[in-house]
């Protein structure tokens, strides 16, 4: 990140206060919350001529910064406010952008998307950001109310976008669309504008399937209707939006998670279906082998420590925890968990869900957790080094805690929090046990043909032999037929690799450590790779090679 860099830059100055000031400063998202000059030795003016020479810019002194100039009317002045920045237009150079602290790329991506404009950087004092941003917005809300709205514009009016969204023909589409993607199991659904034509997909078991698509004439009625459900701004056609609504389907309740995005050919959206009150999977039907099930059910029933769940988006691992959850859920048991959103219901624990827009985080309600007394804890995502640090000292201190992580192997979350600034030792007496995992397509038990491998079939794919099968072993292939849609594949399972925390293991943790080096000693200590397992998933008929090497992209 940028602030970090700025700030190595600052230490080989030899003007920071402390050598742990760092610190205060990794994963910092808004160079606004830090103030910078508390770290260093440098007057505010010096701190900006550091800036400048760090970044190579213009250094603007006191009084250049202009409210006449000012060209930011797109952004909110509390968004400008808390990051200290200043756009402004120059004679010479266009769009410039004042900053007081160090800017990451995303912000100043953001920046030059919603202005429409590239923009140079240049460099001002904290307090000379503040004094103009100030004039500019007396100047704004001084200026007749035409003028302001003609200056945040660039879009449609508000009432013609509520009639369209409104329209019999729209309503109707989008809610055929809903319904259809209910019916098929899928868990989300893409509506994305081309040249003359509108494309509507479902995502059903982990693949991308076309579906008939409303005209291009309605896509405009359809942004704005899936808006209005889900309480976004539906005048804002050019920047990324987020937002949730709830529908009913056949009596059953699904939560939407809606994310809107601007494209080339005007604006996409896609919406997540989340299904309220879905049964938990008991632990037994997940597809865990022998080994990994006993190791997890094992380390379950520990009365402290950490239990870690990879994998990327949409690999079952919220899955893994709700059924977890469910093996150990007793009345001599408290159990909590903090997740975004609530998936899984489960009777007898106390779920909570983040709200964001009023403080309600990860890390703060993990901290709040504690003094509840709980016996297990359960975090839907480690997302920043301060949730990790409050769950590892949780998992130290008499607490199971339960969590996710986004890692493509099982070894690859020590690496991970290490990386997040957790400290070795720490992992190395927490974690108990970590799982990695992918989803396979199930072939449909309906329709699967047997097929016996012959020396030709071993021949013309190399993969046969790579993993192992021999001539005269007995596979499944799909077909497909009415139940899967003529598909050949109904349904998804896990295909998993578990590493328990054994004394060996715990040995091998420490600063440096390489996650091909702990892999090395969970596999000497018999784990088997998620390959592996799926492998043995093929013997058994549930699935084919191609799934297996789709999801682990095995050799």
């Amino acid at each position: 990140m940028s602030q970090n860099a700025f700030f190595e830059h600052l230490s080989r100055k030899g003007v920071v206060r402390e050598a742990e000031a760092l610190e205060s400063v990794r994963g910092r998202d808004m160079t606004g919350e830090i103030d910078w000059t508390s770290l260093t030795r440098l007057t505010p003016s010096d701190f900006a001529d550091e800036l400048a020479e760090f970044y190579a810019c213009a250094r603007i002194k006191r009084g250049e910064l202009a409210a006449d100039d000012f060209a930011g009317g797109r952004l909110s002045h509390r968004f400008l406010r808390e990051g200290r920045l200043f756009p402004f237009a120059d004679d010479e150079d266009g769009l410039m952008l004042a900053i007081a602290a160090p800017v990451d790329m995303e912000t100043l991506l953001a920046i030059e998307t919603a202005l429409e404009s590239k923009a140079k950087i240049a460099v001002a004092t904290a307090d000379e950001i503040d004094a103009a941003l100030a004039a500019a917005c007396s100047r704004e809300q001084a200026a007749p109310a035409t003028e302001t709205a003609e200056a945040g514009a660039g879009s449609d009016d508000l009432d013609d976008l509520r009639d369209l969204a409104r329209g019999a023909p729209v309503v109707r589409a989008l809610d055929d669309l809903l319904r259809l993607a209910v019916e098929q199991r899928a868990t989300d659904l893409h509506i994305e504008p081309f040249a003359g034509t509108l494309q509507a997909r479902l995502r059903i078991d982990g693949l991308l399937k076309a579906t008939q698509a409303p005209p291009m004439s309605m896509a405009k009625g359809l942004l704005s209707r899936l808006k209005i459900m889900a309480g976004l701004n539906i005048t804002e056609r050019r920047l990324p939006q987020d937002g949730r609504a709830r529908i009913v389907v056949a009596g059953a309740e699904i939560d939407l998670r809606v994310a809107t995005m601007p494209t080339l050919y005007g604006e996409g959206a896609v919406i997540r279906l989340l299904r309220k009150g879905s049964g938990v999977v008991a632990l037994d039907q997940i597809g865990l082998s022998q080994r990994d099930g006993d190791i997890l059910k094992r380390n379950l029933q520990a009365p402290f420590g950490m239990i870690i769940v990879t994998g990327p988006t949409g690999s079952g691992k919220t899955t893994t925890l709700a059924a977890s959850l469910a093996e150990i859920n007793e009345p001599t048991r408290k159990i909590l968990t903090i997740e975004d959103p609530v998936e899984y219901q489960v009777p007898g624990v106390n779920q909570t869900q983040v709200h964001p827009g009023i403080g309600l985080t990860f890390a703060m309600a993990l901290r709040a957790f504690l003094r509840q007394d709980p016996d297990v804890i359960m975090v839907g995502e480690m997302r920043d080094a301060e949730t990790a640090h409050i769950g590892v000292h949780a998992a130290l201190t008499g607490h199971l805690v339960l969590t996710t992580l986004h890692t493509n192997t099982a070894a690859g979350a020590i690496t991970r929090l290490i990386d997040m600034g957790v400290e070795s030792f720490l992992l190395a007496s927490s974690v108990r046990a970590i799982i990695g995992q992918r989803l396979v397509r199930i072939l449909c038990p309906d329709c699967k043909q047997p097929h016996l491998l012959t020396a030709q079939d071993i021949a013309e794919d190399a993969r046969y032999a790579s993993l192992g099968f021999v001539e005269g072993e007995t596979l499944h292939r799909p077909k497909g037929c009415e139940w899967c849609n003529y598909t050949g594949f109904r349904g998804r399972r896990g295909v998993f690799e578990v590493i328990e925390a054994s004394p060996t293991l715990r040995a091998a943790i420490g600063p440096k450590t390489d996650a091909s080096e702990l892999e090395t000693v969970a596999r000497g200590e018999g784990m088997t790779s998620m390959a592996q397992d799926g492998v043995a998933k093929c013997r058994a008929g549930l699935t084919t090679i191609d799934e297996v090497f789709r999801v682990t992209m095995s050799m």
